[in-house]
């Protein structure tokens, strides 16, 4: 059963953003809903999965421009920019592997100073030997609900 086209504002309500954000998205070309007679924006089906991918999509750390080439079957580039988005969620997830790691050795260790333990030291002893390029920079916040602006 096809459900009925549903306005901006049910469908800001619904995934947590505000207008703006999904007028916004049509600006740049990842949202088209259809129009009613009064010119008023019309979400079906479809846009409510264009919705949703792009929330996981900057979820996992993907721009609007990486969005949109994501979402045109078209993009002859579409390939490449998904094989550079998977190499960087890998360096990213090893990053936060080492990360847990780390906490949960200094929920585990006895020493008062977690930073002098020489456990803890291991993982970052990469960046002590001038390896800046091991850590990820902006990996996205985990508390909370994010405001997703585009």
């Amino acid at each position: 059963m096809k459900s009925s086209p549903r306005s901006i504002g049910a469908i800001a309500s619904q995934f947590g953003l505000a207008t703006h954000v999904l007028r916004h998205w049509e600006d740049v070309g990842l949202l088209a809903p259809e129009r009613d007679a009064a010119g008023r924006r019309r979400y079906g089906r479809d846009e409510l999965v264009r919705v949703a991918v792009i929330l996981r999509s900057q979820a996992a750390g993907m721009s609007l421009e990486q969005i949109g080439i994501l979402l045109d079957a078209e993009a002859p580039e579409r390939h490449l920019v998904l094989e550079a988005h998977v190499a960087d969620l890998d360096r990213r997830m090893a990053e936060m592997q080492r990360s847990r790691e780390m906490t949960v050795h200094a929920l585990a260790c006895r020493a008062h100073d977690v930073a002098n333990c020489p456990g803890f030291r291991k993982g970052v002893q990469d960046l002590i030997d001038g390896d800046p390029s091991s850590i990820v920079q902006g990996l996205p916040s985990t508390g909370g609900r994010r405001r997703l602006l585009g």
